[in-house]
C-alpha cells in the first residue's frame, strides 16, 4: 500500500515540482485526512522536507503541501525517549514541531534517510538525540532495504526476552 502512495506522491505533486521523492511516513494531522511528512531533493541538490495533506474531492485524490523546511535550517530530530516505543518525535528548525508518526518504525525510517540525506548532500552536525543508534546506522545487522520490517522483528525480539525472563523462577 505504502509504494502506491508514495508512487502517487511522486507523481501527482513532487514530479510536477521537478523534485525527486525519497521517503514519507504517515503522521498525526489534524482535521478529515492524512497527512505525510515527506523528504525530497531538488534539481539543485536541496533537500526539501515538507508536511503533505492527502483528501479526496469527489472520487480524485489531491495532495496539498501545508509546510515546508529545507534540511539545511534543520537543527535536531529529538526522538523523545529511545528507551520506549513511542512513535513522538520532534523536528527543531527555527521553531520546534512535535509530531506523531504512524508507527515507531517509520519514526526511526525517516531520522535514518533524513540522517542519509544529511551524509550525501550537506555534510553538516546534525543532532539527533533520543534514538537507539543500532537502528539509525547503515551498519548494523539489522540495516537492509526493509528496515520497518526488520526493527519491529528486534524489538518482537526483545519482548520475547523479556517474556521469557520474566516466567523464569528467580530461585
Amino acid at each position: 500500500m505504502s509504494s502506491l502512495v508514495k508512487e502517487d506522491l511522486a507523481k501527482r505533486l513532487f514530479g510536477p515540482r521537478r523534485l525527486r521523492l525519497q521517503e514519507f511516513i504517515e503522521v498525526e494531522g489534524s482535521g478529515a485526512g492524512r497527512c505525510y511528512l515527506c523528504a525530497a531533493v531538488t534539481k539543485s541538490e536541496e533537500v526539501e522536507i515538507c508536511m503533505v495533506k492527502h483528501f479526496r474531492v469527489d472520487r480524485e485524490e489531491k495532495y496539498e503541501v501545508v509546510e515546508k523546511w529545507f534540511l539545511k535550517d534543520l537543527e535536531m530530530i529529538d526522538g523523545k525517549e529511545a528507551d520506549t516505543d513511542n512513535p513522538y518525535f520532534d523536528m527543531h528548525f527555527h521553531k520546534v514541531y512535535s509530531l506523531e508518526a504512524y508507527s515507531c518504525a517509520s519514526k526511526y525510517t525517516f531520522a535514518r534517510t533524513l540522517n542519509k540525506l544529511n551524509e550525501m548532500y550537506l555534510k553538516k552536525d546534525l543532532k539527533i538525540v533520543n534514538f537507539d543508534d543500532t537502528y539509525l546506522n547503515d551498519d548494523s545487522i539489522w540495516s537492509s532495504n526493509n528496515r520497518d520490517c526488520l526493527v519491529l522483528m528486534r524489538i518482537c525480539f526483545y519482548a520475547s526476552n523479556l517474556l521469557c525472563l520474566s516466567l523464569c523462577p528467580l530461585s
